[in-house]
């Protein structure tokens, strides 16, 4: 007995699994033209980002006293802001409708 012949639906996934390969192939090829296209300008930003956290390095080292009396000032506000807030919420603060 010989082979039967492929019937329709046989067909019909045979050439959806080509098209999916033709799919594969050129996403496959398309990553790669991006990932060319953009490493570059990857690399450059990198670059960019190094020398921005040096020069930022470089200010706070310089201006080290203002930054440290930024620092104590910004934990006092947000120590009295806090404060404020509990006062104004807090059960024996809390004020009649």
């Amino acid at each position: 007995m010989g082979r039967k012949p492929q019937g329709s639906a046989e067909k019909m996934f045979k050439k959806f699994g080509k098209k999916v390969d033709e799919l594969l192939d050129d996403l496959k090829s398309s990553k790669d033209q991006v990932k060319d296209e953009f490493n570059p300008r990857l690399e450059e930003l990198k670059r960019n980002k190094e020398k921005i956290e040096k020069e930022l390095k470089g200010f706070i080292e310089k201006h080290r006293g203002t930054w440290d009396e930024l620092e104590k000032n910004l934990q006092k506000a947000g120590t009295q802001i806090k404060d404020a807030f509990s006062s104004a919420f807090s059960k024996n603060g809390k004020k009649g409708a």
